[in-house]
């Protein structure tokens, strides 16, 4: 069964152009040499080999930075098999489609050296053509993301055709009306950081001038915001609810907290975590009363109708 990705070529779709006449996707992160056969079942054993070399290369990088590179690498060069599909924003409101053709190579001293082949189809996709689904998951911060779950509106778009606006999830959803609002609170809150309660505390983590703490891949999924303390002491894992079970977003957390403990945080590094849900949740409050490192947020959203008075005098 094929998946499908969403690409980046270089920063702000900088090697789109030469991607498209080439025939090749590609990553760099200044990784210089040939990887031919040192890519393992699992981007954890990779990235344990690898990032005490990148970081040997470039010292001024942290855990998270270098473990996104290296997991980046591993992804693109090995994980995406031939015959996968990948779209990829070619800087001007569209996106290039085309399936992989081949294993990797890499080129050396040639932009994005570590490749993969690629046939292009005579097709773009609109962006304005996609669902606030698709459109949300294809414009998260990062050079990949899975989009396996949105495989049939993506092929529609391929033939030309919109599909419906559909709820398009791979958990399990509580409450299907809060989730369907809850969607687009990450965008929300990322757009909105800095006037938040968290914003005077925490920033959204950033890599070179990009916020690389927006859906952070992990191990075990991928975490919706990954911020750290403006004195550098803590990092901080934020997941909100979406209208999931509440015991699922609970274990979710705890999983990604231990990940980050674990691979991203420096000697010198605590960890800890915010759930973000509508309203009060008393199964939440229950579960996190056992622990000291992760704190309940709930958000309120303010609707309000004002009557339109019209002048029904007739002016002279």
């Amino acid at each position: 069964m094929k998946s499908y990705y969403r690409i980046m070529l270089g920063a702000k779709s900088k090697y789109a152009k030469e991607c498209s006449e080439g025939n090749f996707i590609g990553v760099d992160f200044g990784i210089r040499m040939d990887l031919t056969g040192r890519f393992p079942e699992t981007w954890r054993e990779f990235n344990k080999e690898f990032i005490p070399i990148y970081r040997k290369n470039r010292p001024e990088k942290k855990k998270v930075a270098a473990g996104l590179a290296c997991a980046t690498v591993w992804v693109v060069s090995y994980y995406i098999k031939s015959g996968d599909i990948v779209i990829c924003p070619n800087g001007t409101g569209s996106y290039m489609v085309g399936e992989i053709t081949g294993d990797y190579s890499y080129q050396e001293g040639q932009i994005l050296p570590h490749r993969r082949p690629v046939k292009w189809y005579p097709v773009l996709i609109e962006r304005s053509s996609m669902s606030d689904a698709l459109k949300h998951s294809t414009g998260t911060i990062g050079t990949y993301c899975d989009i396996t779950k949105y495989a049939p509106e993506i092929e529609s778009l391929i033939g030309g055709n919109k599909p419906p606006e559909l709820i398009s999830t791979d958990e399990t959803v509580e409450d299907p009306s809060v989730f369907a609002l809850e969607k687009h609170l990450e965008e929300f809150l990322v757009q909105n950081w800095a006037q938040t309660e968290l914003g005077k505390h925490y920033d959204i983590y950033e890599e070179d001038g990009e916020l690389v703490g927006q859906q952070y891949p992990t191990d075990t999924g991928q975490i919706d915001t990954l911020a750290i303390s403006k004195d550098k002491k803590i990092l901080l894992v934020v997941e909100l609810k979406k209208g999931r079970v509440s015991d699922n977003v609970v274990g979710q957390i705890q999983r990604y907290m231990g990940y980050v403990k674990e691979e991203l945080a420096e000697p010198n590094q605590h960890v800890r975590g915010v759930i973000i849900a509508l309203g009060d949740d008393l199964r939440i409050k229950r579960a996190l009363s056992v622990t000291n490192n992760i704190e309940f947020y709930r958000y309120q959203v303010s609707f309000k109708l004002y009557k339109n008075h019209h002048d029904t005098r007739r002016s002279n």
